[in-house]
């Protein structure tokens, strides 16, 4: 038996919550165009920015550990699947749309430049007087200008839920400015939950990755009430905490979490009396959150983590050599231009050229850049 697009959206709207967001409803494309004959807007969405280049290059852009440390630590884009996962299951428990949620997320750090936050602010900073840089605004321009795949248009021709899930991600480290959305309106719950799986995911995997690099000592997470007490509820010595323990550590963290936000945000609705997705959007407050106490215990975590790993002087190091290398590489190319590939040439004459460079800078791996780096400033490079 096959499933229509016309079934497919049937079916969705007898399973999802009253409050979800139904692929029948979406304000649609900027561009009109026909829709798949078995699949759901959302889920052509979906697999839009699966295709895009921004998406393949993920895999060599860092999460917290640049790319030559090592294959097993996480980079940007199994950090997007992992996300992408913890959305899912939240949405499904909660009756939202998942095929939403998790296009949602696979395109929020297309706009993340190499090396991380540090190349961020690296950009941001670099940029303050050409318009700037945030990675929010960066994935909007990448879906809906830079990558070109269609004829009758530029950039991927997304819903506009998709598109205004971007520009209203949220988390502690990220204020979005959703000018030309709704800034006065609460984005979709499918939003909301991905704001969350992030932060879930980066701590717990963060957390993970820092173990494994021998960055942060197992007897370190005592110090911090919620990992302390998941010890004690796992029975697991902090001092004796061998590679199978901390998975199963990490494991049990993670399903923490994921219950806390599930039974904080249904209780959430059920208390401001939600019944659509209108009261989703008008609500004074986002509706998708912990409880007061998992709130409490993750700030602390979020803490734990930037003392300990984040300033931790071997990261404060990469810091630094990302950002040494992407000060030097965007000097050199908006002071000689022609160096510059043909294509970042005629964008710069298209456009302007410190929008052009960046552009081209934040599109870069971690080893693209530093390959660039030893090809412009190596005198043995080729």
């Amino acid at each position: 038996m096959r499933y229509t697009r016309e079934q497919l959206l049937e079916l969705e709207d007898r399973a999802l919550a009253p409050y979800a967001m139904r692929a029948a409803a979406t304000r649609g494309r900027e561009h009109p165009e026909p829709e798949s004959a078995y699949r759901t807007p959302f889920q052509k969405d979906r697999d839009r920015v699966l295709h895009t280049t921004a998406f393949r290059r993920l895999e060599y852009k860092t999460q917290v550990f640049v790319n030559y440390e090592g294959d097993y630590y996480r980079t940007r884009l199994t950090h997007t699947l992992e996300v992408a996962q913890v959305a899912r299951s939240l949405a499904r428990a909660l009756g939202l749309n998942e095929d939403l949620a998790e296009v949602v997320r696979q395109r929020h750090d297309l706009g993340h430049p190499p090396f991380g936050h540090a190349g961020e602010q690296v950009l941001a900073e670099l940029m303050a007087d050409h318009g700037g840089f945030d990675h929010n605004k960066q994935s909007l321009r990448i879906v809906t200008w830079l990558e070109r795949r269609y004829p009758g248009f530029r950039g991927l021709n997304l819903t506009w839920e998709v598109r205004e899930g971007i520009v209203k991600h949220e988390t502690v480290y990220d204020l979005p400015s959703a000018e030309g959305y709704e800034p006065q309106l609460r984005p979709t719950l499918e939003a909301q939950i991905v704001n969350l799986a992030d932060e879930i995911a980066y701590n717990a995997h963060d957390l993970d990755d820092g173990l494994r690099s021998g960055l942060l000592e197992p007897r370190m997470l005592a110090e911090v009430e919620l990992l302390a007490e998941l010890a004690r509820e796992l029975d697991l010595d902090l001092e004796r905490l061998g590679e199978f323990d901390r998975r199963v550590f990490i494991r049990e963290l993670l399903g923490w979490m994921i219950t806390d936000v599930i039974e904080a945000t249904d209780a959430a609705i059920a208390r401001a009396n939600v019944r659509t997705l209108e009261d989703v959007r008008r609500h004074p407050e986002a509706l998708a959150g912990y409880s007061a106490a998992m709130a409490e215990r993750m700030a602390e975590l979020r803490r734990f983590l930037y003392t300990r790993l984040y300033r931790h002087y071997h990261i404060v190091r990469q810091v630094a050599k990302a950002r040494h290398v992407l000060e030097r590489l965007f000097a050199a190319y908006t002071r000689t231009p022609e160096m510059l590939p043909p294509t970042v040439q005629q964008a710069a004459e298209e456009e302007e050229l410190f929008r052009a460079v960046c552009d081209y800078m934040a599109g870069m791996t971690d080893r693209y850049a530093l390959e660039e780096y030893a090809r412009l400033f190596d005198p043995y490079g080729r």
